[in-house]
């Protein structure tokens, strides 16, 4: 299994389109066996889909996100566990313990030309 997390600075980058690199973690018998950090070379929404169907990913875990990067990454087989905040590595040791704090139902709803923090409560990302 690979995971990837929407990374900066050790934290869960807030808005997934916008997003300049990601942790990759692959995982063997829910243990962390490597991480590396990947830069998305300026892809954004929906075509960072392919770019992680094209690293092998199986699983995201990331801050805010839209309807149209849900589907993209739905329809490339990429499960999503959305809404959650804080350190990247923590995130991924509590999924793979199963006590990962996360939203189903996270939606960012936005313009793209306005200042916005999805997944921190100041906009209507929920």
């Amino acid at each position: 299994m690979k995971i990837a997390v929407t990374y900066e600075n050790n934290q869960i980058f807030q808005h997934f389109g916008h997003t300049k690199q990601f942790k990759i973690y692959n995982i063997e018998e829910n243990k962390i066996i490597s991480d590396s950090i990947i830069d998305t070379k300026g892809e954004g929404h929906g075509a960072l889909a392919n770019f992680l169907k094209s690293h092998e990913i199986n699983t995201l875990i990331c801050g805010g996100i839209g309807a149209g990067a849900k589907t993209a990454l739905s329809n490339v087989g990429i499960t999503i566990y959305g809404g959650v905040t804080g350190d990247v590595d923590e995130a991924v040791n509590n999924f793979l313990a199963g006590t990962l704090s996360y939203n189903p139902n996270i939606q960012c709803n936005h313009h793209h030309n306005e200042e916005h923090s999805c997944g921190s409560g100041t906009h209507s990302c929920h």
